[in-house]
């Protein structure tokens, strides 16, 4: 039997907020020199809206988060002509290759169509294929904070 994992939207009180912010940290702090992880802490749970942008999503496994994605109004810091962002998408190691990466995504899509949004963006270094099959289209390859990314868009139909 599949092990049973649940999507659930944080608030900025919820135990895990920590250790997602540590996962956050670890994977993409040197794109914010000098941010500590307290900071990167409490950042994450000004995230933790109730609804729309910023929201903030765990996959959890029994009461143990395994993944996290977020949608925020802000995420790459000289482009802040686009918005909405995905961001912060995260499965750990252990819990990777069994679709939690894609149910997280689709729930940050799901909740920015439920507000509203038309399209909205992420950008990744290296996981171009995932979001190529999930929908989003590059935009750019540029050099950002000394790592190349894609930027990339995901836009709704009036009929999806």
């Amino acid at each position: 039997m599949p092990e049973r994992i649940r999507i659930a939207r944080l608030d900025g009180d919820s135990p895990h907020v920590a250790i997602l912010a540590q996962w956050i940290h670890d994977t993409w702090g040197h794109l914010h020199p000098g941010r500590r992880l307290d900071t990167a802490t409490a950042l994450l749970r000004e995230e933790c809206g109730a609804g729309g942008v910023p929201s903030v999503f765990a996959a959890l496994h029994g009461d143990t988060p395994v993944g996290t994605a977020s949608l925020v109004a802000d995420d790459m810091s000289d482009r802040r002509d686009l918005t909405p962002w995905l961001a912060s998408v995260f499965v750990r190691p252990g819990w990777r290759g069994r679709g939690i990466a894609s149910r997280l995504v689709q729930r940050v899509e799901d909740e920015a169509q439920a507000h509203g949004v038309e399209h909205f963006y992420l950008y990744t270094p290296d996981q171009q294929p995932l979001y190529r099959r999930l929908g989003w289209r590059d935009i750019e390859a540029r050099d950002y904070r000394g790592e190349t990314v894609t930027i990339m868009r995901r836009i709704f139909s009036p009929l999806s």
